[in-house]
């Protein structure tokens, strides 16, 4: 079948076999190489994005479910070549080491700032439990998120 979508701004139409997920699409089709693969299961939130503004796997989805849809992706977050605030936030708080969960971390919390997930310290953590980091230890990427979420007037 022909997939169309919008994938951070720019409108793709392209075959697609129905049994290709959404990550593989992004990453060979798209060019979004800032989408990781991970553990191919739906479970390190390495491959997020944000399907019509929902944060989702990427690897857990088939590409055709996304037919007509926008997909955003890290790499879409910035302007004029800037960082977003919470990628800022991150990156001033030390919490970006290899940079793998990264992705996965910024859009899974902008998710959870957006939908009111992100109260206290025990709720970030519990937000970002679907990305696994092994360098922060976290502290560094709840500190972020806290940020980020009192300057978007989303006071805990």
């Amino acid at each position: 079948m022909t997939l169309e979508l919008v994938v951070n701004g720019r409108r793709f139409r392209e075959p697609v076999e129905p049994h290709v997920t959404l990550l593989h699409f992004l990453r060979d089709k798209a060019g979004a190489t800032d989408v990781k693969y991970g553990c191919g299961e739906g479970v390190c939130g390495a491959c997020t994005v944000l399907l019509d503004g929902v944060a989702v796997n990427a690897c857990s989805v088939l590409a055709v479910q996304a037919e007509g849809a926008r997909v955003e992706t890290v790499a879409g977050l910035g302007e004029n070549g800037s960082l977003h605030p919470l990628q800022q936030e991150l990156v001033e708080r030390g919490a970006v080491q290899c940079g793998f969960c990264t992705p996965g971390v910024v859009l899974g919390s902008l998710e959870a700032v957006r939908l009111g997930l992100a109260g206290d310290r025990p709720t970030i953590r519990r937000s970002l439990a679907g990305n696994l980091c092994r360098c922060t230890g976290y502290g560094k990427i709840v500190d972020a998120v806290e940020a980020y979420r009192d300057r978007q007037g989303h006071a805990s």
